[in-house]
């Protein structure tokens, strides 16, 4: 099985907070891959919201998304996509 990844920056003002890291964890969750979230030192399931908000990403921090499994590429660029559009935000 192939591992993908991928490096985003984020660009939305409040960075990866509750309603954003939520609705990552809610998109993780629809596919059948494992997707972590690295920043620096720390990683995170794609899928907990507890542990995105411990990753403590703000504004301009760069992340490496990694993923694996049958839906990897989907999911891979489902969420770098919700990442790059400021969390559907606007800001």
């Amino acid at each position: 099985m192939s591992l993908l990844q991928r490096q985003v920056i984020i660009s939305n003002k409040l960075g990866l907070h509750a309603r954003a890291a939520t609705k990552l964890a809610i998109l993780a969750n629809e596919f059948n891959a494992n997707v972590t979230l690295i920043q620096g030192e720390k990683k995170a399931s794609a899928a907990s919201v507890l542990g995105l908000l411990m990753l403590e990403s703000g504004l301009g921090k760069t992340i490496d998304i990694i993923a694996e499994g049958p839906d990897a590429q989907s999911a891979l660029d489902a969420i770098c996509n919700l990442i790059n559009d400021k969390f559907e935000e606007g800001c």
